[in-house]
């Protein structure tokens, strides 16, 4: 055994006797990397960061540290990331060894690199020269001069720069997780999914479809369906780049973009598709779409849902969770918008390690018109970079095309649509009639009034509070089984439950009321005669109607009712939209309704006028600067205020004002025995020193989010038991849900004060 061989990267498994040579992991770390970033011509960057991420491990203080404390399974808590960012910089990489330095801790803001790195070097200068000793036997083929290695389009730009920087990161940190997973659960090698064959995807795709559709009979509506879908195909055929979908609710967008996707992807020989979309409820119905036309009995899973997302970076998590952080190695995956674009712009290694799949594949926005208007600058140029430098092909899909290219960062990206002519298609499609109760205001309790007198009615509202109002008018009026609810207070698996009563009982004719926040108007698939909606933004209206007659089936068209409560609320940022939306839409001659797309287009406009994107002082504009800067810390964190020494969250990066907190309610599981095996599984879960990745993937469907705001309520903090992370309930914790689940409404965030846990 050679010297080097002598030098280890980890201690033993708990009850193993394997040690892990630091030459081994350093390769094989750097193997994975140049894998990983390959297709868009980062191997050779990615391949000497993964070499010499953890070359300080081979001072001699770290490793008779390690051995100290392997029995114990306690933290070196010697710095060994310094040498190797200082030789990755002082040889060619620059800012780019910025992803050595924050392999554990996180990238930080990039001009900061060189003194942070002279300050570990100051607090322990013995150990870099002992560690630096050793270099030329754990790497002696390390060239003296790296820069020549990165592409001349990453130095000339500073915004594809930092793009490539945080996919590079993205690699070394999955890298160094599977090379370590893989030794901590004793397999001789890192397990990495083999690249799907979409050539076989699509055909499989195709035949299913085709078999689902000849069970339905033919419709006027299914034949314009079906023109979509063909349409899309036939551009499925053309190069790599930016495409736009825009056809109107009902016309089969789910299947129209997977079939150009797989299609797509066996042309040009990418890795995978990832479908991302605004809300969960989407997410259930069309992972559980693309499961039934992909997955095969016997062979592994093709279609990854991947939504809730504990912090695995906090320090409370336990030593090894960033282990256990989904970094999407499956063919197919379905996230939500805001699990894609905030790992995107992270800055820690659990939320990033995901990061590069996003190269070399199809990306798929479904409902792209519920993206954030504050962060569509650093999303669109996201966006416009991945399609332009790293192989992606970015497909956007809405029945309400947004005016992106209003915007300096899409004024200039070329982009084909896949329907030729919207207009006639909208009006071919068009189903409803719409009614307005704006003045006078009618109430919450009027509007379930008027919902039960239809035989069937969805109430769409803008808060959970008025969703939970308008049900308990119905829950002791009407007869078991007639009125449903939906909101996020409810778990995945029971929202799919509902739903699929709910369709039950409109294909069989019967009465049937539901209410729901907004999380149904986007793509969920329910046909209603009548649809009462609460004033909201022109989109989500439209949205709304989608469900209305959706299969085309009255003579007379649907009816769609919008109404603004009187006691109804809304969230805080609909105000502009919603004043907006009553300058261009509403009854009268002089306003528009809202299938309007020349209406429609003009509300765009002036939503981002008066949101002010593209002010230099927009919080979206000050994210951009600060990506120029390669300020990451700034992008992910804010900011930092000169006075108070603290990071201002206001300007940073968010989807959502306010990360939820991930809440598993096992309660919500459709039967005891698997609420009993759910909660075994948590257990497990909480006792592991690494969480199982696939236990918490079999997790999902029994987790939602709640707003932080819950904390205040009393005490509803003494029933969120933490699973991950320890101490106080917080966002970025994954914790169970130990109090009252409604059966018809989900988590009870009014318990009686019996229920407190001291």
């Amino acid at each position: 055994m050679s010297e080097a061989r002598l030098l280890w990267a980890h201690s033993p498994a708990p009850g193993g006797s394997r040690w892990h040579a630091l030459s081994d992991h350093l390769r094989s770390t750097a193997e994975l990397a140049r894998l990983f970033t390959a297709s868009f011509g980062g191997g050779d960057v990615a391949y000497w960061l993964g070499a010499l991420h953890d070359v300080g491990k081979a001072a001699c203080a770290w490793q008779d540290k390690l051995v100290a404390v392997a029995a114990t399974g306690a933290p070196v808590g010697i710095d060994h990331k310094a040498l190797g960012t200082w030789v990755a910089y002082e040889r060619g990489l620059g800012g780019f060894a910025n992803a050595i330095f924050g392999h554990h801790g996180g990238l930080i803001d990039t001009p900061g690199l060189r003194d942070a790195v002279r300050g570990r070097f100051a607090d322990a200068p013995a150990n870099v020269a002992s560690a630096q000793g050793e270099l030329p036997k754990l790497l002696p083929d390390l060239p003296e001069r790296l820069g020549h290695l990165v592409p001349a389009e990453w130095r000339a730009d500073p915004l594809v720069g930092e793009m490539a920087l945080r996919l590079c990161y993205s690699a070394l940190v999955d890298a160094d997780s599977l090379d370590t997973s893989a030794h901590f659960q004793g397999l001789a090698s890192p397990r990495v999914g083999p690249d799907a064959d979409f050539g076989h995807l699509y055909k499989l795709f195709e035949q299913r479809r085709r078999d689902e559709l000849s069970h339905r009979g033919g419709t006027a509506i299914g034949g314009l369906r079906e023109q979509v879908y063909t349409d899309c195909l036939a551009a499925a055929e053309q190069d790599q780049g930016l495409f736009r979908l825009g056809a109107p609710t009902g016309a089969g967008k789910t299947l129209a973009s997977g079939g150009f996707a797989l299609r797509h992807a066996a042309k040009h020989g990418l890795r995978r598709v990832i479908v991302a979309v605004p809300f969960l409820t989407i997410t259930e119905q069309n992972a559980a779409v693309y499961r039934r036309l992909l997955d095969e009995d016997g062979a592994d899973p093709v279609v990854l849902e991947h939504h809730s997302q504990a912090d695995f970076d906090d320090p409370s998590a336990g030593r090894w969770a960033r282990l256990a952080a989904e970094n999407w190695d499956a063919p197919f995956v379905v996230t939500t918008f805001v699990r894609l674009f905030e790992s995107l712009y992270a800055r820690k290694p659990s939320a990033m390690r995901r990061v590069h799949r996003l190269a070399n594949s199809v990306i798929v926005l479904d409902e792209v018109q519920a993206l954030p208007h504050p962060m569509l600058a650093p999303i669109l140029d996201g966006l416009r970079l991945l399609v332009r430098h790293f192989g992606s092909t970015v497909l956007l899909s809405s029945a309400t095309q947004p005016s992106f290219w209003a915007l300096d960062e899409f004024r200039d990206v070329p982009c084909v649509d896949l329907v030729h002519d919207a207009p006639k298609l909208v009006s071919d499609l068009r189903r409803v009639r719409y009614d307005w109760q704006l003045d006078p205001k009618p109430t919450l309790a009027g509007i379930a009034s008027q919902a039960a007198s239809q035989l069937a009615a969805l109430v769409v509202v803008n808060t959970t509070a008025d969703s939970k109002a308008v049900f308990e008018h119905w829950r002791d009026a009407e007869p078991n089984g007639v009125a449903w609810h939906l909101s996020t207070r409810m778990c995945p698996d029971h929202r799919r439950r509902v739903l699929e009563e709910v369709r039950a009982r409109l294909g069989r004719g019967e009465r049937v009321l539901l209410v729901a926040t907004q999380l149904i108007e986007a793509g969920v698939d329910v046909d209603f005669p009548v649809v009462f909606r609460a004033m909201a933004p022109a989109d989500s209206l439209l949205q709304a109607a989608g469900r209305a007659n959706r299969e085309g089936r009255m003579p007379d068209g649907g009816r769609v009712v919008v109404f603004s409560p009187e006691d109804g609320g809304q969230p805080p940022t609909y105000a502009t939209l919603v004043g907006c939306t009553q300058r261009h839409f509403g009854p009268g001659e002089e306003k528009a309704d809202p299938d309007d797309l020349v209406a429609l287009g003009r509300y765009y406009r002036d939503v981002y006028a008066l949101l002010n994107l593209a002010d230099s002082q927009h919080v979206g504009q000050r994210i951009q600067q600060a990506r120029r800067r390669w300020e990451f810390e700034t992008v992910t964190e804010g900011p930092m205020d000169a006075s108070t020494r603290r990071r201002d969250r206001k300007l940073a990066f968010r989807m959502i004002s306010d990360d939820g907190i991930s809440v598993v309610t096992p309660q919500g599981a459709r039967n005891r025995t698997l609420c009993q095996d759910l909660q075994r599984l948590i257990e497990d879960l909480r006792r592991a020193p690494v969480p199982n990745l696939a236990s918490l993937r079999r997790l999902q469907p029994y987790t939602t989010s709640l707003h932080p705001s819950v904390l205040r309520r009393p005490g509803v903090a003494d029933l969120l038991r933490p699973i991950i992370g320890s101490g106080a309930a917080r966002r970025g914790m994954l914790v169970e849900w130990i109090g009252e689940y409604d059966d018809a409404t989900g988590i009870d965030l009014d318990p009686r004060p019996e229920q407190f846990v001291i």
